[in-house]
């Protein structure tokens, strides 16, 4: 439908070192996901805190990196958990979607993390993956599992700051994954991996969601994974199994692809250094952290202003 659009290779900000890795052991997130591998670690959920550190979760060993903007690496907090997605607050907590728990809140300064969201009123969670914060601080994440095309009950749910309210948006997703907002609020974008599409999802405003539909259908790969948008309402996508993240404009034109110098497991990415117009990504099997200079300034979802 489209002509490709110009390629760009990534760099690598930082990798895990060799220290940090579990050789020769097994976790049970690990052996369910790649039987017959080693899982070292396993990368997802970057995201920036206020003082601008970037952070990033290691599934299998629920661990937390921190990695400073020279690329220095330290395990900033470990718990009893299978850490997915990670997003910070305005008030410098970390948020973070656990495969095992729900969704955990993390205090970065001691690197305490504790339950937030176990469940659904009585009923456990089938494992979720990524969240987003909406301005007025409602949080709208995913509940994946291990759904897919023949299993399409993936859920999205949005947690009202305002009462506390948990609602189930969408309960009929093969395999939901991550999600962004626009700048006006009036849509959210859910990267659906194993349909390997982005839907688009219209927000009333009353809060109420209408017209869900494929906005964008991808191929190849595992499919769509990760994603953060621009000032510009474009959004970056990770096309995991691919080994590239591709930039869509705001008409889900693709304008940009960039690879990666290391792996395929491009899994999630996060704007942020200079002006917020780097996006780093990460490379998962090989515990890199990658970046490529962006045309548009990145957007944070939710500021980090008190």
């Amino acid at each position: 439908m489209f002509a490709a659009p110009p390629r760009v290779e990534a760099q690598v900000f930082a990798t895990i070192p060799e220290r940090f890795h579990r050789l020769g052991e097994r976790s049970y997130w690990g052996s369910i996901q790649f039987p017959n591998a080693d899982t070292p670690t396993f990368l997802e959920g970057p995201s920036f805190d206020r003082d601008g550190n970037l952070w990033v979760v290691d599934i299998p060993w629920g661990r937390l990196f921190k990695i400073t903007p020279a690329g220095e690496v330290s395990i900033g907090a470990e718990y009893d958990g299978e850490p997915n997605g990670l997003k910070f607050h305005k008030d410098g907590r970390g948020f973070i979607t656990c495969h095992k728990h729900g969704i955990m809140v993390m205090d970065p300064a001691t690197g305490k993390v504790e339950p937030f969201l176990e469940r659904s009123t009585l009923e456990r969670f089938k494992a979720t993956n990524d969240l987003v914060f909406a301005r007025n601080g409602d949080m709208y994440f995913t509940d994946q599992g291990q759904t897919s095309l023949a299993d399409p009950t993936g859920r999205l749910y949005r947690l009202s700051a305002a009462t506390g309210k948990l609602e189930l948006l969408l309960g009929n997703i093969p395999s939901p994954n991550g999600l962004v907002l626009n700048k006006a609020e009036s849509a959210l974008f859910l990267a659906v991996t194993r349909a390997n599409a982005i839907w688009k999802i219209v927000i009333l405003p009353d809060g109420s969601i209408a017209k869900v539909s494929t906005w964008i259908q991808m191929g190849g790969g595992n499919g769509p994974d990760g994603m953060a948008i621009d000032e510009n309402d474009n959004i970056a996508v990770c096309h995991v199994g691919f080994g590239a993240v591709w930039l869509f404009s705001a008409r889900g034109e693709p304008m940009l692809r960039i690879d990666s110098p290391k792996g395929e497991m491009t899994t999630n990415c996060a704007y942020g250094g200079r002006d917020n117009r780097t996006l780093f990504f990460t490379e998962s099997r090989t515990g890199s952290i990658l970046c490529a200079e962006m045309p548009v300034p990145g957007r944070a979802m939710y500021s980090h202003a008190d």
